[in-house]
């Protein structure tokens, strides 16, 4: 057994040896396997930070691009934020000078095949305190709807009421209904005597100082409507004295 072994040990040097390879030898192709590696490991290292480097460079380009863009989507929402807002001031209506009172608010019934019918009527006074005054009456299911329909009706049958130094140039009379109502001019300090709707009435009218008295109904509608009809009937100097064939001088001495 020993015999074989140091055959085989022998064979294997002169193999080794027949080869042209030694042990230093051997051992220098293992570093030098090692540092091939070595080498290649670091190539692709390289190269994926070559790679790395070169998608940084991509997004930033590309965010680079993507600014501009968005600036002007910020820009141009700014834009529409500025149209809109120009819009609304457009749109936006100026402030009317009429006032509105509401004289009265009722429940009223229907009688209908099966029942009664619920509804609401308002009576509203509108006035823009320059001359300018009108009675409305509305009916509706629900008191705002009411309310609504009496502002609209009041505007649109509003006069002109002919002042004469903060009064009235005459005496006049209204009547409505079973109601009627007598205006008297006043001197300058006496104010608005009257009272319900036709206080309302001769305030929003612009009118500041008169005498009144209500006769017959107390229905603030039917006196509404009544001072409007002596409002009515009140003639200016101008139209009197042009019928006389005079001057509002001479007519008024």
């Amino acid at each position: 057994m020993r015999k074989d072994a140091a055959v085989f040990a022998w064979a294997k040097i002169v193999l080794e040896v027949g080869s042209g390879k030694t042990r230093q030898e051997t051992k220098k192709g293992k570093n030098i396997v090692l540092e091939e590696e070595k080498n290649e490991n670091v190539e692709v290292t390289s190269e994926e930070t070559v790679v790395e480097s070169a998608e940084v460079v991509e997004e930033t380009a590309e965010a680079q691009e993507e600014a501009p863009k968005k600036k002007v989507l910020r820009a141009s929402r700014a834009g529409r934020g500025e149209r809109k807002s120009r819009k609304e001031q457009k749109t936006e209506k100026p402030a009317s000078d009429w006032t509105e009172r509401v004289v009265q608010i009722r429940r009223v019934t229907k009688v209908v095949k099966g029942g009664k019918k619920l509804s609401f009527r308002a009576v509203v006074i509108a006035g823009d305190g320059k001359g300018h005054v009108g009675v409305g009456c509305g009916k509706s299911s629900e008191v705002v709807g009411a309310i609504q329909k009496a502002v609209v009706d009041a505007r649109k049958n509003s006069i002109e009421v002919p002042v004469f130094k903060t009064t009235i140039p005459h005496i006049s009379t209204g009547r409505s209904g079973a109601g009627s109502v007598v205006l008297k001019p006043a001197s300058q300090g006496t104010g608005v005597i009257a009272g319900g709707a036709v206080r309302s009435v001769l305030e929003l009218a612009g009118i500041e100082n008169i005498l009144s008295k209500s006769l017959g109904s107390k229905s603030p509608l039917n006196a509404a409507r009544a001072t409007m009809e002596a409002l009515k009937a009140i003639k200016p100097f101008k139209v009197a004295a042009a019928k006389r064939g005079l001057t509002v001088k001479e007519m008024l001495n």
